[in-house]
């Protein structure tokens, strides 16, 4: 077990020079505050006077201690700087002397100390180098290792003392860098803690014990220095604290017994000083019978003792953090690679990196990839979000009628018919409406292809492999290549997503399988309505071929009515006029409606005046068409005929729920049961006038008196409160825009998609290699593209030591002997 320590004593060496904290090797640390007897401790271990003293603070950076016992007469090892050397070396220093005791420093290889006075001034020299000269501190370590046939493998690390007041030029916050310097190293797991405190001060009030039970609470490796025990009042004594009765510790404590400041200024040998030590503590009543347990050669041989087996214990776990770092050492120093000094080499290195990124950019995409994110989605898994959940969504919260009103719609169906009053509802209007409707999609649709394009760019960006962070050039031109390379698909991407919605706007199917028919609609819509059963329906959509009757006195009648049972333009056989319930208006109601002279209905009592003093009408069903027979008028020329092609099932259900959505929409109410009649006789005033004649109410009207209100700038449709016959025109056609505009919202749902991933993401697996090589594997550009930057250089250079620090920390722990009391 005793080269345990050299071989610890060899690790920090190593370790020392590339600073691997993460190795976290055994050893001592000394913790006290000021001026509580650390350095005379140390002092008195060594046998030496070697540090130095002062007022203040004076250890301000951390002094890794090495003692290395060596026999007497034995020869000098070779110093670090003359491999050559195989024992026996004198320096220029001690030539011809017969030096037992000498020191070493870790920043002054190939040099040593024969005399301890100079040893104290390199400590001194070496703390102003770093810290100045203004008491300030640093956490840049001093290795010393002294040789002596006096001393036990030993390993202890002098921190500064903890002080609580700044003193000269000192920064205010001194106290806090000394306590967070102290805990960088007690907080090592396979660190001792060595608290030192003197005995004549209360222990409740020492720094030390306190700083080593926040990291230590359990006590488990923190043994206790009890100093200055022969400085306690007359009748007290310190056998409470070393029995361990006031601040119990695992690993004890021990009492000590330093050098006076008397003794420091008349050069008392610390050999006789410890004679004195041992002769205080047989000799004091208290002490007689824990003589053994007490002093300086006590304490040296405890710490021996606890350190190596502390190290046996913490070896296995040593050797595996050491196996470990090697491993990510070898593969960062991988990662920069060595050198590149021919073309061949750049060139073959070159193809490497681009065919390593591409295969990462695909793999990212198809998600294929080895590094697979668990915290957040990445690469085609986005791709997949936009698609159905940003776009898709965006797509079904859109309202088929957002932004057309009432008035747009009755505007669009007075337009559609010209100079003439509407007997049908054009599908001109339906068209135009819906149109406008479905260009709304042409938006979403364009942002999603944005989306998908500022998603490739950042699976770019994500991609990056180690040899690209080597290369800056290289990483930029491969970037920029992709970019540019998706930036001129982007116009045939977005040409495609325009000519999809165009291709939606340059054939209106009203024959399609999933659209309504004109019947339908209307009767879905009367479903909706409350009070359908007290009104009748009139419909001005018969075939042109019936859409008149002859009746006896000359006068054609108007338009036949719709029933809401399905029956459209369906007669009786007698030649009365089918109401919207199904019945004949004499036979169960009194409120049937007759045709005017021009077209319109007329109430019961109008109908009556009317036709007073004629015949009874010639029955109708003569002219009216076979059942089976198809109508002519297209959308609305069907509306109460027949189509061909009988509507599926499941439409009526998605026309009742358009119907429904109509229904609810709608905050008008119609006015009365039939439409106001453009005679003054009905009651009812020309909805379609826009002057109003002017006449005396005493004396007939003249020429002269006729006058016309002068036409507005803007007219519109909505300035008025809708007729029957116009509320039922507006359902209808929000019916069939609602049902329209679903179809054609599920082809661009579907086709979007498909469209992007054909010119965008697809294209870009495809060519992404053979772009990237033509574009960039010129020898013009080798010297350009692999130029390596200046910080990739010095990384290389400090992994390469890190990787050698490590190799050589192995093979020291490979010259342990497999033997059974170590491992």
């Amino acid at each position: 077990m005793d080269n345990l320590i050299p071989v610890i004593n060899k690790l920090q060496d190593v370790f020392t020079t590339v600073g691997a904290e993460a190795i976290q090797l055994p050893q001592i640390a000394v913790v006290g505050s000021q001026s509580s007897g650390k350095s005379s401790v140390l002092e008195n271990i060594v046998g030496k006077d070697f540090l130095p003293r002062g007022h203040g603070i004076v250890t301000r950076r951390p002094l890794i201690l090495q003692l290395v016992h060596r026999k007497p007469g034995s020869p000098r090892p070779a110093l670090p700087d003359d491999p050559s050397s195989s024992g026996g070396h004198t320096d220029d220093g001690i030539d011809g002397e017969d030096v037992e005791e000498w020191g070493e420093f870790l920043h002054a290889p190939g040099k040593r100390f024969i005399s301890f006075a100079e040893i104290r001034k390199e400590i001194e020299a070496e703390t102003d180098r770093v810290t100045g000269s203004n008491k300030g501190i640093s956490s840049k370590p001093i290795n010393l290792r002294i040789y002596s046939p006096n001393v036990l493998n030993l390993t202890l690390v002098d921190l500064p003392g903890i002080t609580k007041v700044p003193v000269g030029d000192q920064p205010e916050d001194i106290e806090k860098q000394i306590r967070t310097l102290v805990r960088s190293y007690i907080s090592n797991p396979n660190c001792i803690i060595l608290a030192v405190t003197p005995a004549n001060v209360d222990l409740a009030n020492s720094d030390a014990l306190k700083l080593a039970k926040t990291i230590d609470p359990e006590g488990n490796r923190t043994i206790g220095v009890c100093t200055k025990i022969d400085l306690m009042d007359a009748g007290t004594d310190a056998m409470d604290i070393l029995s361990g009765r006031v601040v119990p510790v695992k690993l004890g404590f021990i009492g000590v017994v330093n050098r006076s400041q008397a003794d420091i200024n008349t050069a008392k040998p610390i050999a006789d000083s410890l004679k004195s030590e041992e002769q205080f503590f047989k000799s004091h009543p208290a002490y007689q019978a824990i003589a053994h347990r007490c002093g300086t050669a006590y304490l040296s041989k405890a710490l021996n003792k606890l350190l190596m087996h502390h190290i046996r214990d913490c070896l296995p776990d040593l050797k595996t953090r050491i196996n470990a770092h090697m491993a990510e050492a070898q593969q960062a120093y991988n990662a920069y690679g060595e050198p590149l000094m021919d073309k061949f080499n750049k060139g073959s290195l070159m193809l490497q990196i681009i065919t390593k990124f591409c295969s990462n950019y695909c793999g990212a995409i198809e998600g294929t990839s080895r590094d697979i994110q668990t915290n957040e989605l990445t690469g085609g898994a986005r791709i997949c979000y936009i698609f159905h959940e940003t776009f898709g969504r965006t797509l079904e919260n859109v309202d088929p009628l957002e932004g057309l009103t009432i008035g747009d719609i009755r505007t669009a169906i007075r337009n559609a018919t010209g100079p003439r009053p509407a007997l049908f509802v054009p599908e001109v209007s339906f068209e135009l409406l819906v149109k406008r409707q479905i260009r709304r999609m042409e938006e979403p649709a364009l942002r999603c292809v944005e989306l998908v394009f500022e998603e490739l760019l950042r699976i770019t960006q994500q991609c990056e492999t180690p040899e690209l962070l080597r290369f800056q050039n290289l990483r930029d031109h491969i970037s920029e290549t992709v970019t540019t390379l998706l930036r001129n698909r982007l116009p045939a991407a977005n040409v495609m997503i325009e000519n999809l919605v165009a291709i939606e706007l340059a054939y209106i199917n009203t024959n399609h399988p999933d659209f309504t028919t004109g019947s339908q609609a209307v009767s879905s819509i009367m479903d909706n309505q409350p009070s359908n059963k007290n009104r009748h329906s009139y419909h001005p959509s018969m075939s042109s071929g019936n859409s008149s009757l002859e009746v006896p006195n000359g006068r054609a009648r108007g338009n036949s009515f719709g029933s809401s049972n399905g029956v459209d333009g369906m007669l009786a056989e007698s030649g009365d006029i089918i109401t919207t319930n199904g019945s004949r208006p004499g036979a169960s109601r009194s409120t049937s409606m007759t045709m005017g002279a021009n077209g319109v209905p007329l109430p019961l009592q109008a109908a009556s005046v009317s036709n007073a003093g004629q015949s009874a009408p010639a029955p109708l069903s003569a002219s009216l068409p076979p059942q089976n027979s198809a109508s002519s008028g297209g959308l609305f020329g069907g509306l109460f005929g027949f189509r061909p092609n009988k509507p599926k099932e499941d439409g009526n259900t998605e026309l009742a729920e358009a119907a429904h959505d109509v229904a609810a929409r709608s905050g008008s109410v119609r006015a009365g049961n039939g439409f106001a009649s453009s005679s003054g006789a009905a009651g009812g005033e020309n909805p379609y006038a826009t002057g109003r004649l002017t006449t005396s109410s005493s004396s007939p009207a003249h020429f002269d008196d006729l006058m016309l209100d002068h036409l507005p700038t803007h007219l519109r449709e909505d300035r008025r409160a809708l007729t029957s016959r116009e509320q039922m025109e507006t359902e209808l056609i929000q019916t069939l825009i609602i049902n329209y505009f679903k179809i054609v919202r599920k082809n661009i749902q579907d086709t979007v998609p498909k469209a992007i991933m054909h010119f965008l993401v697809n294209w870009i697996k495809e060519h992404i290699q053979s772009e990237l090589v033509s574009q960039l594997y010129r020898e013009d550009l080798f010297e350009t593209m692999l130029e390596e930057s200046v910080h990739i250089a010095v990384k290389r250079k400090q992994a390469a030591e890190m990787l050698s620090a490590l190799k050589r920390a192995a093979k020291v722990l490979v010259e342990i002997r497999a033997d059974a009391n170590v491992v």
